[in-house]
């Protein structure tokens, strides 16, 4: 089961949060600290998640940027 930074598991449908800038590789533009992403999917790796945001479509994420909401 993936965990977030703080240890707590996560689980599909979630909400988390950033906790650190992040650079999207084949993107222009970064993800900040505290963007919310809501409805998560989970991967078959438990250091990653699946997530839609806004302007970029689906991208992975790694789980220990994350804090569950």
């Amino acid at each position: 089961m993936p965990k977030d930074s703080n240890g707590t598991e996560l689980n599909t449908g979630d909400s988390v949060s950033l906790i650190k800038d992040l650079k999207v590789k084949g993107a222009n533009s970064n993800l900040k600290r505290g963007t919310t992403i809501k409805n998560i999917k989970l991967t078959n790796n438990d250091g990653e998640i699946e997530a839609k945001v806004d302007k970029m479509g689906t991208i992975v994420l790694k789980t220990c940027f994350l804090k569950k909401i």
